[in-house]
């Protein structure tokens, strides 16, 4: 058995006088699959960080195999360094490393590589880091929440990216979907230590549960050991000084082991503050449209939502996801149709980019508003402190700048300001992001009991499937339409996920080749130039088309077995969708290789 590439044993690591890691170990081998699970503020990236070799610990050992590669995808990365983000991606590749590559992953995760990064947003330069991490294939990848700021398409195509890799993965994320996926073990940090399970992540609520009860049940044996103890300490002493004295002992450290137990991180206890019951229709949209720039964000768009509905909004980035749920609860209007807003709606916004905290406010005057000690938390007042606990915060942290918060608390702070307005409506943009998935389990929990509607725009396929009541989907082009049930009852009925807007982007350069008389000379001369990308586009897709057509012929050939519907018929439904999916995939692949061949011409 090969011996493992990272080793990281005993890691030990204080923060401002708090321990935060004292005794955690990984250990990462060839095709290893891991996911690093924890409660926000456990030390899941501190670890991460320490594998990369971007912080020192204070104790423990790290070995790292002489030869080999890593690359570490970080949370904040920094490009102010770098011209352009092809340069910050290209600089990351060493010799050997494929040239295309870096453009390749651009200009899939939606950049063109020209990109002045002083000018990109965080969710943008996260693109522009991701793909310089995967550009050069190391041995080993370390991902700290890759998905933030992917849409759908995005997240679907780095599954199946990584799952194509021979680069061993550990994964942070709070993606239920995603880790499921793409995980074959889990190392689980909780209060400073790790556990490892060889299995994915799907087993580690299970595992989590068991590890808690048997903890349970041995600080229980250990107060009735104590008890013991004392009643010899009582009653059974005896003139064998020697014994006595060792006995004493044992009791000392029966105590100590007691009082230095750290249990369980408690759970939040969120729950909503409810206003007066609106009326029976929430929402009643008729042919709603709207445009910008010429181009169709909505079109002849009609829905009804009614009290109680949870509703899901999912497309890719871009798509009008957020222009829809403005003009549906009256923010926007529309350039055509008409939209009718229920009776008594008191709502209550959840903002994605946490754009609506003041980074200098401290955590206390986010959740009072700045007015005093007190929280009202419906018709009840509760003191800030108190609400804070509810929430997870240490006392020590209410005067703490949210600055300074991490994303998860910064997220548990928003959802908690939030949760104290009254409420029959709530509107919430990513409520995911950030949140550890015990935290999550209580937001779905709450969106399942909440008594009001629920408008909710999420990439998270598991939260969907969970919550939503009914999923509304972009199907491009300023469509828009409805499906019952959550994400995966939406793909069974639609026969496909959310796809990106290739074909929109595509669109100008098509539109200009068909039409020079509209410019000058130059100008589509210029436009017909391919770009390094193109150009191994060009090269690599015949050989594309091929593989795809070997592989549907094989399909093919087994769908021709007249017997398989009766034998097996999942098996014929699974290999009917596979056929669907690579016709279409081949079809695109045919059509993109055509336009480049005319724009070479």
């Amino acid at each position: 058995m090969a011996p493992p590439l990272l080793i990281l044993r005993d890691v030990q690591l204080t923060f401002g006088g708090t321990p935060l890691l004292t005794g955690a170990d990984l250990s990462v081998s060839e095709g290893d699959r891991i996911c690093l699970v924890g409660r926000n503020g456990s030390g899941k990236s501190t670890l991460l960080k320490i594998a990369a070799g971007q912080v020192e610990m204070d104790k423990g050992e790290r070995f790292f195999q002489p030869g080999r590669t890593v690359r570490y995808l970080p949370q904040d990365p920094d490009l102010s360094a770098y011209a352009s983000t092809l340069d910050y991606v290209n600089e990351g590749l060493t010799e050997g490393d494929d040239p295309y590559r870096g453009a390749y992953l651009l200009e899939v995760l939606g950049l063109n590589g020209r990109e002045d990064p002083k000018s990109l947003s965080g969710g943008e330069a996260r693109r522009a880091a991701l793909a310089r991490t995967l550009a050069p294939e190391p041995d080993i990848l370390l991902l700290d929440e890759p998905t933030n700021h992917l849409d759908l398409p995005a997240i679907e195509w780095l599954e199946t990216e990584l799952k194509s890799l021979k680069s061993a993965l550990v994964l942070i994320s709070h993606d239920r979907r995603f880790l499921e996926n793409l995980s074959r073990a889990t190392v689980w940090i909780d209060r400073g230590v790790s556990r490892r399970m060889d299995k994915g992540f799907a087993h580690f609520e299970t595992w989590r549960d068991e590890v808690f009860e048997q903890e349970e049940i041995d600080q229980h044996k250990l107060a009735q050991k104590i008890k013991r103890e004392e009643h010899w300490m009582t009653y059974g002493v005896t003139a064998r000084r020697k014994r006595n004295m060792r006995r004493v002992r044992e009791l000392a450290d029966l105590r100590k082991q007691k009082r230095e137990h750290r249990g369980p991180q408690g759970t939040a206890k969120l729950n909503a503050s409810d206003a007066e019951a609106s009326g029976k229709l929430v929402i009643e949209a008729k042919h709603l449209a709207k445009s910008y720039g010429g181009r169709s964000i909505v079109k002849d768009f009609s829905t009804r939502i009614q009290r109680g509905d949870r509703i899901g909004f999912v497309g890719p980035n871009g798509a009008g996801k957020t222009t829809l749920l403005k003009m549906l609860t009256g923010e926007l209007e529309p350039d055509a149709g008409t939209n009718r807003l229920g009776t008594s709606l008191e709502m209550v916004t959840l903002d994605q980019k946490r754009e609506k905290l003041d980074l200098t406010d401290t955590l206390s005057a986010v959740l009072t508003g700045g007015r005093g000690d007190m929280v009202s938390v419906g018709d009840e007042s509760k003191h800030v402190m108190s609400y804070m606990k509810d929430f997870l915060f240490s006392p020590e942290q209410a005067r703490t700048p949210v600055g300074v918060l991490s994303g998860g608390e910064r997220a548990r702070a928003m959802l908690a300001r939030a949760l104290a307005n009254k409420s029959n409506m709530m509107v919430l943009d990513e409520p995911t992001n950030d949140l550890d998935l015990e935290t999550l389990d209580l937001l779905q929990e709450l969106l399942a009991d909440y008594s009001g509607t629920a408008l909710i725009v999420s990439h998270d396929r598991d939260f969907l499937d969970r919550v939503a009541t009914s999923v509304i989907v972009s199907e491009g082009n300023g469509v828009w339409r409805e499906y019952a049930g959550g994400y995966t009852d939406m793909l069974a009925q639609r026969g496909e996920g959310v796809t990106a807007r290739k074909a929109e982007k595509a669109a100008p350069a098509k539109k200009e080749k068909q039409s020079p008389s509209n410019g000058s000379a130059e100008k589509p001369k210029a436009k017909s130039k391919l770009t390094f990308t193109q150009q191994h586009l060009l090269k690599t897709l015949p050989d594309t088309i091929e593989q795809l057509e070997v592989k549907l012929e094989q399909l093919q050939g087994e769908m021709n077995d007249p017997q398989l519907y009766a034998k097996n018929p999942e098996k014929f439904a699974r290999l009917s969708q596979q056929i669907t999916d690579l016709a279409a995939e081949k079809d695109a692949a045919e059509e993109q290789w055509l336009e480049l061949e005319m724009l070479n011409e």
